[in-house]
């Protein structure tokens, strides 16, 4: 199997499986001397962490990193960065019953076909439980980052068709942390747990939106043409599970106005050259121009749910199931440091990149 690895000069890779004996992963391209803060990485494992609402996966992983190389004396030393986190609480035997079922929308039915062989536990290689890799990753990006004054700031702004208003119109961070569902809307929040309490006892799932801004980032990050910063935050972000869309500033929204509208002009103040607008959503021809990056990226509902439904089996058979195990009636809120790490990982290395030009 290809494609485990991400990035360019910071290069992140990932291995292991759902209900393997534990997943890890490995940094390549991190600099030295870079001060390792431990509480803070166990922190954002924290966010990511399930069974800590009462529509979320009832799995309770301890998720402790233990690093194997590439740091002493808590400072890195330039050198890969191995890491794992042991899988301690995965209980196979719910996927006995699942063994030869193509379940709907997974990824059951082509990873059989490509491969010729899967891991039906817990999704085995496709499982979410593999994003825990990319928020180490994320963390160690994020440490780097704070060195160069760029903030990371992602949140829940839609659950199925409760959604705010005004997705980038935030000033204070702080709010996102202080509801359940990590939305800044202290109303709207409540009304989506309200919502996601309705579709948990319909034994459903519901898919949402987490949006970006990302606050400090210099003029000049990205390689056009094909490395576009767009285009890397873009592919970082669909291959998050559950993915379906990704969209920048005005986004999808921008065809409804005319370019009158949606051109970003030019002004100058004491700060220096920046857009009276962002409708860009901080990127213009493919590079960073100083103004806040935001986006935002559209998840599915997760496809296991309590329903009976309707397959086939590896024989093409029909059937019906009804899926066990644990799992989550929306992954949005969860997703949430799962975004900011792989923006953080790919700022990181586009940011190694504008210093080795310059």
């Amino acid at each position: 199997m290809a494609g485990n690895t991400t990035g360019n000069l910071f290069r992140l890779s990932s291995f292991g499986e759902s209900h393997g004996p534990a997943i890890g992963g490995m940094i390549d391209g991190c600099p030295s001397n870079l001060t390792i803060d431990m509480d803070f990485i166990k922190t954002e494992l924290l966010r990511r962490k399930t069974n800590m609402a009462s529509w979320s996966s009832g799995r309770a992983e301890p998720d402790e990193v233990e690093f194997l190389s590439g740091i002493s004396g808590g400072r890195t030393t330039g050198t890969p960065i191995a890491f794992i986190i042991r899988n301690k609480d995965a209980r196979s035997k719910d996927y006995d019953t699942l063994k030869d079922v193509y379940r709907p929308s997974h990824a059951d039915f082509t990873y059989q076909q490509k491969y010729g062989i899967r891991d039906h536990r817990g999704g085995g290689r496709a499982s979410a439980r593999e994003t825990a890799i990319r928020v180490v990753g994320g963390a160690l990006a994020k440490l780097f980052l704070r060195k160069t004054g760029i903030e990371i700031h992602a949140y829940v702004s839609r659950i199925g068709d409760l959604a705010m208003k005004n997705k980038y119109d935030l000033n204070d961070f702080s709010r996102i942390e202080k509801s359940e569902v990590r939305c800044p809307d202290a109303d709207l929040s409540k009304k989506m747990v309200i919502f996601l309490d309705e579709v948990r006892q319909e034994e459903d799932a519901i898919g949402g939106v987490v949006s970006c801004v990302v606050k400090g980032v210099p003029v000049g990050l990205g390689e056009p043409v094909y490395n576009k910063l767009n285009a890397e935050l873009a592919k970082a972000m669909m291959t998050i599970n559950a993915t379906k869309g990704v969209d920048f500033g005005a986004g999808f929204e921008g065809i409804g106005m005319k370019a009158s509208q949606h051109n970003d002009v030019f002004v100058k103040d004491d700060s220096g050259i920046k857009t009276k607008t962002n409708h860009s959503g901080g990127i213009q021809g493919g590079i960073s121009n100083g103004m806040d990056l935001n986006f935002s990226v559209a998840f599915k509902p997760p496809s296991t749910i309590g329903k009976k439904q309707q397959s086939v089996d590896v024989k093409g058979n029909f059937t019906e199931y009804k899926a066990g195990g644990r799992h989550d009636a929306c992954i949005v809120p969860r997703a949430v440091p799962i975004v900011e790490a792989m923006t953080a990982v790919v700022l990181t290395d586009q940011f190694l990149i504008f210093n080795a030009y310059h």
